[in-house]
């Protein structure tokens, strides 16, 4: 068996939601990212996805800006990013690693 994730840390609901739109939002950017391998058509469908999960990722940091919350702790938000493999869905977005050498 795997072993066990460590806990998210305590979010507040518009946290937790900015904590899932932008993991949505960097895996659509990690399909179309140009210097990955792929086709147009699947990156074409990627992007036309991104336009909504942007709108949505917008929705989130509005929803807390009107809760008050007006303070990202980074800390705590980069805790519950690694829980849910940010690390390795958000290395997508960044160009590869130089094959030359």
């Amino acid at each position: 068996m795997p072993p066990d994730l460590p806990p998210l840390p305590a979010l507040t609901r518009a946290e937790g939601e900015l904590i899932d739109r932008y993991l949505e939002a960097a895996d659509l950017l990690g399909r179309v990212n140009p210097a990955r391998h792929g086709d147009t058509y699947h990156g074409l469908r990627a992007a036309q996805a991104l336009v909504r999960k942007a709108a949505e990722l917008r929705d989130a940091l509005e929803v807390m800006h009107q809760r008050g919350e007006t303070e990202l702790h980074g800390d705590t938000l980069a805790r519950a990013l690694r829980v849910l493999d940010g690390e390795r869905r958000t290395a997508r977005v960044a160009l590869p690693p130089d094959a030359v050498g």
